[in-house]
């Protein structure tokens, strides 16, 4: 194998993304979608108060990972969860819970990502218990994870692949493999897969899970990441292609979940993180502006020829600098401005997510 010194040209990809994203774009769920919600473009609106949140009390949820439970870990404030996101020109619907399992009744789906998926996972599954908190519920915890509404004969699963391509411990070191899916197999026979992946594709260091990164027979120390990410989800969305039938299930990505550690990027430059930040942003836009990948997945997927709904929530989420564990977490060292409080803000996600089904 060839041995190659690290890439530099990440600058002039994302400007080519940026110009393929701008003439293909994947980034709305339209009425299209969601048949059953006459909206545009449910991800461009705003945050606002509403006494009847949140949706759920994490307290009452056994799914809850200690990681997400930030009021069991000792954050003060609530006003976070008492906000609803409210789309430009039309209502989100309230998500129905009873409704959701009786539409899936005897179905499968699979979250397929990183700790963010496992994020949305775990508020999916409290969204559904708060609905039929007397059903037989049954946890299985493993890869994947499953919880299964016997009753209805549902089961919400989670597959943890943080790159969806492979990561192979050879004689040289664990191997990024960028153009290898050996796991694929693991997701296939369900109606509905939701896939992410970003939030480790920009560690370096003794944070990042990988010695070399391989493309194709080259081997590399290490690679620019926006093109390294465009590389594997590439990897990604061709076996979707090849392998999932549009007609038996339906495949949505979850778009880039943000983070919150420059609080220049929300117009306050002394902030440098997200430790007590109470409020969401006002208004429709975020002075930080879009994250890079996000032209990444938008290029991606628009160069598909299978059906892949892309949950674009990138900005709502930019604008709630206000919903992340910060020290409250149980089971995070640190100031953590990546995950999200559950209750909070995953559950809006899954709210979209919904409007896409009815």
């Amino acid at each position: 194998m060839e041995w190659q010194t690290p890439w530099r040209f990440g600058i002039v990809y994302v400007l080519l993304s940026v110009l393929v994203a701008s003439l293909h774009t994947s980034s709305g769920l339209s009425s299209e979608l969601a048949s059953g919600v006459s909206c545009n473009n449910l991800f461009q609106g705003s945050w606002v108060y509403d006494e009847s949140y949140p949706l759920y009390d994490s307290a009452s949820c056994p799914f809850v990972d200690p990681e997400f439970d930030c009021q069991r870990y000792g954050r003060p404030d609530k006003m976070y969860l008492k906000f609803k996101w409210n789309p430009n020109g039309c209502e989100l619907p309230r998500f129905d819970g009873r409704d959701f399992l009786e539409r899936w009744r005897g179905k499968k789906m699979m979250f397929v990502g990183d700790s963010i998926s496992f994020n949305q996972w775990q508020s999916l599954a409290c969204m559904l218990h708060a609905a039929v908190p007397n059903s037989n519920i049954t946890y299985k915890k493993g890869t994947p994870s499953t919880i299964t509404f016997e009753e209805y004969g549902v089961s919400v699963m989670f597959y943890r692949s943080t790159y969806l391509v492979d990561i192979v411990s050879e004689s040289t070191g664990r191997v990024l493999k960028l153009d290898s899916i050996q796991s694929g197999s693991a997701w296939l026979g369900f109606d509905m897969l939701i896939f992410n992946t970003w939030h480790w594709w920009t560690h370096t260091g003794k944070s990042q899970p990988w010695d070399y990164v391989q493309d194709g027979a080259k081997i590399y120390k290490d690679m620019d990441r926006l093109v390294a990410f465009n590389k594997g989800l590439s990897t990604w969305a061709n076996w979707v292609d090849s392998n999932i039938n549009s007609t038996a299930t339906k495949v949505f990505f979850q778009g880039i979940s943000p983070t919150h550690y420059q609080g220049a990027d929300w117009g306050e430059p002394k902030a440098t993180n997200c430790y007590e930040q109470k409020q969401p942003l006002n208004g429709s836009s975020y002075p930080g502006g879009p994250v890079p990948a996000q032209s990444v997945v938008n290029s991606v997927l628009s160069a598909m020829s299978k059906p892949v709904y892309l949950l674009d929530i990138t900005l709502l989420s930019q604008l709630r600098k206000d919903a992340h564990p910060s020290k409250y977490s149980g089971d995070h060292p640190g100031m953590d401005c990546s995950h999200w409080c559950l209750s909070g803000l995953p559950d809006t996600w899954n709210q979209i997510l919904y409007a896409a089904l009815i």
